[in-house]
């Protein structure tokens, strides 16, 4: 399975949008806990419907996202704690049920991940890909 993964961290909506278009991406998952975001286009439902008239379906999976705690430690670039509490987090309930969904959903077609960290290594979606994709073809892209 091929799997991609996109952070939004200085890009334009039109700019992700365009990079998931060109690499055949058909659904984004959104892995933000809070979807939501002071950049302009990358709000849920305003992303949603950008990604609609582009012909991308939009999944929005909050359990998988990372808590405050975790994103905090993200900030301070602490990576070994970031994975600590991230991997507290895909033990709830929610999350395995939602990293369930996202892998039924990832089989039915080329999906992406989506959050704000530009690079995959400094963000939970790389975890999220090694906890729930771990022989996946990972493909990460650029706005």
């Amino acid at each position: 399975m091929r799997l991609y993964t996109i952070g939004y961290e200085g890009a334009a909506q039109a700019d992700v949008i365009a990079a998931l278009g060109n690499a055949g991406v058909e659904l984004l998952a959104d892995v933000r806990a809070v979807p939501l975001s002071r950049r302009p286009g990358f709000s849920k439902n305003i992303l949603a419907a950008g990604l609609r008239e582009a012909g991308i379906d939009y999944v929005g999976l909050k359990a998988l996202g990372t808590p405050p705690a975790g994103r905090e430690a993200a900030r301070k670039s602490d990576h070994a704690l970031l994975r600590t509490i991230y991997a507290g987090q895909l033990e709830l309930p929610e999350a395995l049920a939602q990293m369930a969904q996202l892998k039924a959903l990832a089989e039915e077609k080329p999906t992406a991940l989506l959050c704000f960290e530009r690079d995959p290594a400094a963000c939970h979606r790389s975890l999220l890909v090694e906890a729930a994709f771990p022989d996946a073809d990972v493909v990460d892209l650029f706005a």
